[in-house]
């Protein structure tokens, strides 16, 4: 296992691996700032926690979430670093990298320019995969056992989340039936605090493990290791990953947290609460399950599973129309910007 100090030593002799560090490290901040605030748009939208206060909350438990849980289970940084076949010349293949990361900065600066919450998650999977396709010149780019666990997340973010967020918030409407709604105001602003928080730990948990799996396959090409082994991550570079999403979510997104929190569904405390523990707790289920999940989705459609638990009409379904076409739009549109970019790049460097 490579430990810090070698990694420094590499980065001084590699000026590839200096150009991939720095673009893998600021996706995950763009991450931070453009994925983090749905975490907590909740909190913000039913007035629990001022979005600085927010902010803060998330920024730390991102760092927690990140940290804990990849050192419980690491499959989900496994399925991203499998996810694509870059063949066998690492040089050629830290460029196709690199430009595939570049494709998916670009992509998540106009998504959160026009305040859009697209999927993070999508893009780095679609700009990578374009990346290897475009190097392998076809489908040996990709690894398609991989590629059904995202499609199977892609499926689960969209139904498990409504549904959850449906059914917990008819179960609490139940419970507290026959007492006086303005007094189960405090709890359920407290608890929104709390499943925020737990929102905001699984942000961490679920996509920084994603850029801990690029990361670690850059360090490897870097080092000239192809193919499969034993699969190990260093305890430096979860520290490394956890702080830069740390300082993205820090610098918050007020835009995305106005657009989910507050314009597509407008919820009370408790319903802020049950689309906070039903998307928490989706995804912590496929964290440990090892399927790659978009934050984005799962929140957005508990929000919406929320929000049609009173009535269907209670849900804004042109800004859920918006938010559909652009998670529609993120694989084909990110994967052929990683295509296109990784032959402009090997044009010129190689």
């Amino acid at each position: 296992m490579l430990s810090f100090g070698e990694f420094i030593i590499n980065l001084s002799h590699s000026f590839p691996l200096c150009v991939i560090t720095l673009l893998i490290l600021s996706v995950i901040l763009v991450n931070g700032w453009t994925d983090a605030p749905n975490a907590i748009a909740t909190c913000v939208s039913t007035r629990s926690m001022s979005p600085k206060k927010a902010i803060l909350m998330a920024a730390i438990c991102n760092f927690l979430g990140v940290l804990v849980i990849t050192m419980i289970s690491s499959t989900v940084a496994e399925t991203l670093h499998s996810i694509a076949n870059f063949g066998d010349n690492t040089g050629q293949a830290l460029i196709a990298l690199c430009a595939g990361l570049v494709a998916i900065v670009l992509w998540a600066v106009l998504a959160w320019f026009f305040g859009i919450p697209t999927s993070e998650s999508h893009a780095l999977i679609a700009g990578v995969s374009g990346a290897a396709i475009a190097i392998q010149k076809g489908i040996a780019g990709i690894n398609l056992n991989e590629w059904k666990k995202v499609l199977i997340g892609l499926i689960l973010s969209v139904i498990i989340g409504f549904v959850v967020g449906f059914l917990i918030t008819k179960t609490i409407e139940k419970i507290c039936k026959n007492i006086d709604r303005r007094k189960t105001i405090p709890f359920f602003r407290k608890l929104q605090v709390f499943s925020g928080a737990s929102m905001a730990f699984m942000h961490g948990a679920q996509d920084g493990q994603k850029f801990i799996g690029i990361f670690l396959l850059a360090i490897e090409l870097s080092s000239g290791i192809t193919g499969t082994g034993s699969f190990q991550i260093p305890f430096w570079l979860m520290i490394l990953c956890s702080a830069v999403m740390t300082l993205g979510t820090s610098v918050g997104g007020y835009k995305i947290i106005k657009t989910v929190g507050m314009k597509m569904v407008k919820m009370e405390p408790y319903q802020g609460a049950s689309a906070d523990i039903a998307s928490s707790s989706s995804l912590l289920a496929c964290t440990l399950l090892g399927v790659p999940v978009s934050t984005t989705q799962v929140k957005t459609t508990a929000i919406m599973g929320v929000g049609a638990s009173k009535r269907m009409s209670n849900v804004n379904w042109g800004v859920v129309k918006n938010m559909f076409l652009a998670w529609i739009i993120t694989f084909p549109a990110c994967g052929l910007l990683g295509y296109l970019t990784t032959f402009v790049f090997l044009k010129i460097f190689v």
